[in-house]
């Protein structure tokens, strides 16, 4: 059973097939795997270990592709396989944030160095001299409102997992993205930490923000306004 499906969908996938290969033996990992995400909608993903939630969410944010034979996956009514380089980059860039697990922070950069850092792709250094007020103000208000305010000049070997995890969120929201996926944000974080990172994310969807989130935890699904559950390589409803 499939999951049902908002009348208009942001983010959608349809008949999706994904197939790695080691060596020359193939592993099937989602198998015709549909799904509708309409803007502005919480959504958790949720399933067992090696089900294929975190390639399920990286094939819509455009980070891997799925199989030839496959079905789209489309964004704002506009299928992904058409997009051209730029235009691809540009989606990974601007429409969709990404929040992961071990947060994948550049351990030699400031808090607002590492907040700021999508919003300088594509930017000239002229450009960029022209902006970099603006920037930084943008960065510094977005780490604020994180509470991280105290902690812009501090590098990430400085912070705790839960602010490491914080300016990862920052850093997400800084091109003011239509989507943010997030993969078990709050995996590598202890219960009380892992459960203001969910408030901010809260917050974050209170505001308009469509959000993805793919998570092992029952409890941590149950936040979201919707469960999908992938087994044998589909999208199903999920079980309380």
């Amino acid at each position: 059973m499939q999951p049902s499906a908002p009348h208009s969908a942001l983010l959608s996938a349809r008949n999706v097939r994904k197939t790695y290969h080691l060596g020359k033996v193939r592993v099937p990992v989602l198998r015709d795997a549909s799904i509708d995400i309409a803007a502005g909608e919480w959504v958790s993903i949720v399933g067992s270990s090696g089900s294929g939630k975190s390639t399920l969410l990286h094939l819509l944010g455009g980070l891997d592709r799925p199989d030839a034979d496959s079905g789209p996956i489309s964004f704002a009514g506009d299928e992904l396989r058409a997009f051209g380089p730029r235009r691809e980059n540009e989606y990974r860039n601007r429409d969709v944030g990404f929040v992961f697990q071990f947060y994948h922070l550049l351990p030699e950069l400031t808090v607002l160095e590492n907040a700021m850092l999508p919003s300088l792709v594509g930017l000239g250094r002229f450009r960029w001299l022209l902006a970099r007020g603006e920037l930084r103000e943008r960065a510094a208000e977005l780490l604020k409102t994180c509470g991280l305010g105290h902690r812009l000049l501090h590098r990430p070997a400085e912070l705790s997992g839960g602010e490491r995890q914080r300016v990862a969120i920052a850093r997400a929201l800084i091109n003011k993205p239509r989507v943010l996926l997030a993969d078990e944000p709050t995996g590598n974080l202890d219960e009380k930490t892992g459960g203001g990172i969910l408030d901010l994310l809260a917050s974050c969807h209170a505001d308009g923000l469509t959000l993805v989130m793919v998570t092992h935890d029952a409890s941590i699904a149950r936040r979201a306004q919707r469960q999908v559950r992938i087994a044998d390589g589909c999208v199903a409803l999920a079980r309380e």
